[in-house]
């Protein structure tokens, strides 16, 4: 069964740190992209990063240098680790793969929600 949980949400102050985790199922996991995205009430889910099954890493341009992503083939997981939080990074994040004709993978899942607060 295709699956992704997402985790590691939570309410920090501008500044702190958190570090998401998404374990996914049912597909062959190290074979495939995995990708972080988020969306806010009322907006479309927008991409943060992207990790290659070779490790080469891609980033929204505005997010680079604040949050890096990585994966754990062993572990089907993949983590998104976010420093010097904004209000602004305030979201709903979630994961997904996107196959080479570009549809995605995995049904989407309920997501993590980070806060943060000024």
């Amino acid at each position: 069964q295709l699956q992704v949980v997402e985790s590691g949400g939570g309410a920090v102050q501008t500044g702190g740190s958190l570090r998401l985790s998404c374990v996914a199922s049912g597909a062959i996991f190290s074979r495939n992209p995995m990708a972080w995205y988020r969306q806010t009430a009322g907006n479309q889910r927008d991409f943060v990063a992207v990790v290659a099954a070779d490790g080469n890493t891609n980033y929204a341009e505005s997010l680079k240098g604040r949050f890096a992503i990585s994966r754990n083939n062993d572990k089907n997981t993949v983590y998104l680790q976010m420093n010097d939080l904004k209000p602004n990074d305030t979201a709903v994040y979630y994961c997904n793969s996107r196959s080479i004709r570009g549809d995605f993978i995995y049904p989407w899942g309920q997501g993590t929600q980070v806060t943060v607060s000024s």
